[in-house]
Parts: structure tokens; C-alpha cells; sequence
């Protein structure tokens, strides 16, 4: 069984097919799952109280993008614990340069993988972060 299992899982994404297509992966592999459509939603959701143990982003997203979501969270104190993982199409060097610098614990580009696999990369990372 994957390890992910019992995480509780925040996904940022403002395509609502792909945040239910993910949603239902990481359900399946026993996460606790809440869902945001975007930074400002995901920012309610932490302010809210809700501490997870991975969020992923996309980073095309209107208002504040991925990367500046990433950032905030990586400086909030009650997620040092938190894996940040960057799932986006943007795999140009210079993106993964800059989320490298925000300091993500991983970086999957979704053309790349099929669900399955984005499951598996993700608890690869909460493993390399524990």
C-alpha cells in the first residue's frame, strides 16, 4: 500500500476537471483530500486551520500564482512540516529554478504523469521529507 495513506492533501488548481481527477487518485489511495480553485482559496483554507501534510499547486492560476503561493506557505511557521510540491504543464527550467529557490520539496510537471504516478511521486517526496 502507498505510504501517503492517512496524509491530509491540500490541492490548489483553477481547472476543476483536474482537481476532481486528482482528488479522486489521492482519495483512493487513503488521503484525506480538500480541494482550492485558487491562491486566495487555499489561502482560507490554511487561515482556517487546516494543516496538511502536502499541498500541491499548479502555477498558472489568476491572481496569485503558484509559485507566490508556495512562497507564503513556505514562510508560515505551522507548515515547516508541510510538503510543497509544484504540479504543473510548466516544466521550463527557469520554473523549476524559481521553485527551487522558494524552496518546493518537488516539482511534477502533469503532462509528464498520469495520476497513478503523481500519487506515487508525491509520497516519494513526504518520505525524502520526513
Amino acid at each position: 500500500m502507498t505510504t501517503i495513506r492517512g496524509k491530509k492533501i491540500l490541492i490548489v488548481d483553477d481547472d476543476k476537471f483536474l482537481l476532481d481527477m486528482y482528488a479522486i487518485k489521492f482519495k483512493e489511495g487513503g488521503c484525506e483530500v480538500v480541494l482550492a480553485i485558487s491562491g486566495a482559496d487555499a489561502l482560507k483554507q490554511i487561515d482556517d486551520g487546516f494543516v496538511p501534510d502536502v499541498i500541491l499547486a499548479d502555477v498558472v492560476m489568476p491572481g496569485m500564482n503558484g509559485l507566490e503561493l508556495l512562497k507564503e506557505f513556505h514562510a508560515r511557521p505551522s507548515l515547516k512540516a508541510t510538503a510543497l510540491v509544484v504540479l504543473s504543464n510548466q516544466g521550463q527550467a527557469e520554473d523549476k529554478a524559481e521553485a527551487e529557490k522558494i524552496g518546493v520539496d518537488g516539482y511534477i510537471v502533469k503532462a509528464n504523469s498520469i495520476p497513478s504516478e503523481v500519487l506515487k511521486m508525491v509520497s516519494d517526496i513526504v518520505i525524502k521529507k520526513s
